[in-house]
């Protein structure tokens, strides 16, 4: 199901770096997501609440650019 709030998301393994380009333009790279979690991410029927849920509470996040 496309997001109404992330346009695209890329998962960089060997750093744990999950990046999130949200549909308003800004990026946010979100630091130390194992694996697992960017799996659960990626096949969450919602990844916007998923992202509000699981990610945003637990992993730091670094600002890459704004909209």
């Amino acid at each position: 199901m496309p997001s109404s709030v992330i346009r695209k998301y890329f998962y960089k393994p060997e750093l744990e770096i999950l990046r999130i380009i949200y549909v308003s333009g800004a990026i946010y790279d979100y630091l130390d997501v194992p694996q697992e979690v960017f799996d659960e991410f990626r096949a969450a029927f919602s990844k916007g609440t998923y992202l509000n849920k699981k990610i945003k509470p637990f992993f730091k996040y670094a600002k890459v650019s704004d909209a």
